[in-house]
C-alpha cells in the first residue's frame, strides 16, 4: 500500500467534509442568496444566466494578444470553453478549485460536454497538470476532477500524469503576452511520447485566461505526435 502525504489526506477530508455539508445542511445561491441545489451552487436562475460560448479559440493567438476567434493558421491550438467567466462562473470556480467542492465536477463537465467538438472522436481525456507542489497543497487538481467527470460522461478512457508540469509557473493573469510565453516555456514533458502519436486527446482546464498554459500543453502533445484539442469550462476575457 502506498502512503499518501498527511497534507494531502487531510486535504482530501476537509473536501469531503465540506461535500458532506453542503449536501446536509441548506444552500445559499452565491450568486442572488436564493435556495440553490448543492450539486450545482447556483439556483436555476443563475446557473443559466452564465454566458455560453459556443466557438472556439486559438491558444495561440490569445497567448500573443491577437485576436483568437476564426483563426485557421493555428489548427493544433483550439480551445472550446463552455462559458464566459462572470461572477456567477467565478463562484462556481472558487468553490471546486479552493473550498473543495468535489462534486460539483459531475455538472459542470456536463456544461463542457455540450461544447467538446464531436470530430474526431477523442481517443483519450487529459488534465492540464498542476505542479507537484500544488497538487500537495490543495490535495487535488481541480483540472482532473474535470477530465475524470467528462470521460465519464462521454465513455472516454482518461489518462492521467502523461503529461508534467515540470517546474511551477507564476500566475499568469498580471504579464504581458512575452512574459507569459517566458512563463510557461518549457514547463510541460510528455512522459511516454510514443504511447499518444496518433492518439486524439481532449485536454481540459478549468479556465482560460492568457491562453499560454494551453499553448505550451498543447504545443507539447503536437510534438508527440498527438492530436490534441483543449476544452475549458470558462474563458476569462
Amino acid at each position: 500500500m502506498i502512503a499518501r502525504p498527511r497534507a494531502a489526506v487531510g486535504g482530501a477530508l476537509a473536501g469531503w467534509a465540506r461535500d458532506l455539508a453542503a449536501f446536509a445542511l441548506p444552500q445559499r445561491c452565491p450568486g442572488c442568496g436564493v435556495d440553490a441545489p448543492p450539486a450545482r451552487l447556483l439556483c436555476d436562475a443563475c446557473h443559466a444566466a452564465i454566458p455560453r460560448v459556443a466557438m472556439a479559440l486559438c491558444a495561440r493567438c490569445l497567448a500573443r494578444g491577437r485576436e483568437p476567434v476564426g483563426c485557421r493558421a493555428h489548427p493544433g491550438h483550439a480551445v472550446w470553453p463552455a462559458w464566459l467567466y462572470d461572477e456567477r462562473a467565478a463562484a462556481v470556480v472558487h468553490a471546486l478549485k479552493y473550498e473543495g467542492r468535489r462534486g460539483l465536477a459531475a455538472g459542470l463537465a456536463a456544461e463542457i460536454a455540450r461544447v467538446a467538438p464531436p470530430a474526431p472522436r477523442a481517443d483519450l481525456v487529459m488534465a492540464v497538470p498542476l505542479h507537484s507542489a500544488r497538487r500537495r497543497e490543495r490535495g487535488y487538481n481541480q483540472a482532473g476532477l474535470l477530465a475524470e467527470a467528462l470521460a465519464d460522461r462521454i465513455l472516454v478512457p482518461r489518462l492521467e500524469r502523461a503529461v508534467e508540469r515540470v517546474r511551477d509557473t507564476r500566475p499568469q493573469a498580471r504579464l504581458d503576452p512575452r512574459s507569459r510565453r517566458a512563463n510557461v516555456a518549457g514547463a510541460f514533458r510528455v512522459r511516454h511520447p510514443g504511447r499518444l502519436e496518433g492518439r486524439n486527446i481532449l485536454l481540459v482546464d478549468d479556465v482560460i485566461t492568457t491562453g499560454a498554459t494551453f499553448e505550451a500543453c498543447l504545443s507539447a502533445l503536437a510534438h508527440a505526435g498527438a492530436r490534441a484539442t483543449g476544452v475549458a469550462l470558462a474563458w476569462a476575457q
